[in-house]
């Protein structure tokens, strides 16, 4: 699985970076790697939901989502933000269930 992954992240970096060479659109390259970059940061971010299991596998589904919409800016040139920063709602989600319930590790 981890090589999966892997190979999609280095994937993904080969057709942003060959989509500049054929275009050699400047603009379009800075979006794709900043929204690339906060796409690897939410998913590491998500390892916090980790404790909700089923908050957890709606961020890794809303991850594929957000892959996906960074993939269509790609071939299509449309960019569907709130499909690529949607696992920003369950990362919400998660920090308001934690203020209102507490963590569960409290000290005795």
């Amino acid at each position: 699985m981890k090589a999966f992954i892997l190979l999609t992240l280095l994937t993904t970096l080969v057709v942003i970076f060959f989509q500049y060479s054929r275009s050699r659109n400047l603009k379009k390259l800075f979006i794709a790697l900043a929204t690339f970059g906060g796409i690897i940061s939410l998913g590491i971010m998500g390892n916090i939901t980790r404790q909700v299991m089923p908050l957890f596998m709606a961020h890794l589904i809303l991850m594929v989502l957000s892959w996906g919409g960074l993939i269509f800016y790609l071939i299509r040139e449309k960019y569907y933000w709130w499909i690529i920063f949607s696992p920003v709602l369950t990362l919400g989600l998660f920090l308001v269930l934690e203020f209102l319930t507490g963590s569960g590790h409290e000290l005795m």
